[in-house]
C-alpha cells in the first residue's frame, strides 16, 4: 500500500480576515501553493487537494501541479466535511492518508519523507504526526484503519480528535518548528516570512 497525501484547501481561514489566505501571495507564489509543491516533490504516490471555497481561483492556483483536485460543496458545515472528501477519493491502494493544511508554508518535501518512511517502518499501523519539540503538530499520517472513523466525523474536527480517541500507536516524528507554523493571523504571516527568509 502507499501513502497518499490530502491537502485541505476548502475553507475560508476567517480568522486571517480579508480575502482568502490561501491565495495570498507569499514568496512570489499563492500561500497554498508552498503545501502543495512540497507534497508533489516528496516520496507520496499522489496528492488529492480538496477544495471549496473561491473553487475556481482556487483551482488556478494548484493548476499544473498534477494533484487531483476534489469539490467539498459542505466546506462551510468545517474541517470534518473535507477530510471526508479527501479521504473518499483515494485509490483503494491507500494505505494511509498524509492530511496536510493548506497554511503550512514551512512544511518542506524532506519532512514528508522522514514521516512517509517511519510510517513504512511501522507497517502502514500506525498514526504518524508531526512534532515540534515533542509539541503535536501538522501534517498527519492517518492509517487506513481510521478512513472509516473519518468518514463519521461531523463540523469542525478534524485529524487529531481521530488521533486521540482511535487507541492507534502514535508514533512522532520530530520537525522542528515547521510542524507548528500555520499561517492562521496576520501575524503569523510575518512569523513565517522571517522564518523562511521571506
Amino acid at each position: 500500500g502507499a501513502v497518499y497525501a490530502v491537502l485541505l484547501a476548502a475553507g475560508r481561514g476567517a480568522r486571517m480576515g480579508g480575502p482568502n489566505k490561501l491565495l495570498a501571495d507569499f514568496a512570489g507564489k499563492p500561500l497554498v501553493r508552498h503545501a502543495l509543491d512540497a507534497l508533489t516533490a516528496s516520496s507520496v504516490r499522489a496528492t488529492v487537494a480538496v477544495v471549496g471555497h473561491e473553487r475556481a481561483r482556487m483551482e488556478a492556483a494548484l493548476g499544473g501541479s498534477g494533484a487531483r483536485i476534489v469539490d467539498n460543496p459542505d466546506y462551510a458545515t468545517g474541517l470534518a466535511s473535507s477530510l471526508k472528501a479527501g479521504v473518499r477519493a483515494l485509490p483503494p491502494d491507500a494505505a494511509g492518508a498524509l492530511v496536510a493544511l493548506g497554511d503550512m508554508p514551512g512544511i518542506r518535501a524532506p519532512d514528508i519523507d522522514l514521516m512517509v518512511a517511519a510510517f513504512m517502518r511501522a507497517r502502514g499501523a500506525a498514526i504518524v504526526r508531526a512534532t515540534h519539540r515533542g509539541k503535536r503538530g501538522n501534517p498527519v499520517i492517518l492509517p487506513a484503519a481510521l478512513f472509516g472513523p473519518a468518514a463519521a466525523l461531523d463540523g469542525d474536527v478534524g485529524a487529531r480528535h481521530l488521533v486521540e480517541t482511535s487507541g492507534i500507536e502514535i508514533v512522532d516524528v520530530e520537525i522542528g518548528p515547521r510542524a507548528s507554523l500555520d499561517v492562521d493571523t496576520p501575524q503569523a504571516l510575518k512569523t513565517a516570512r522571517k522564518m523562511l527568509g521571506r
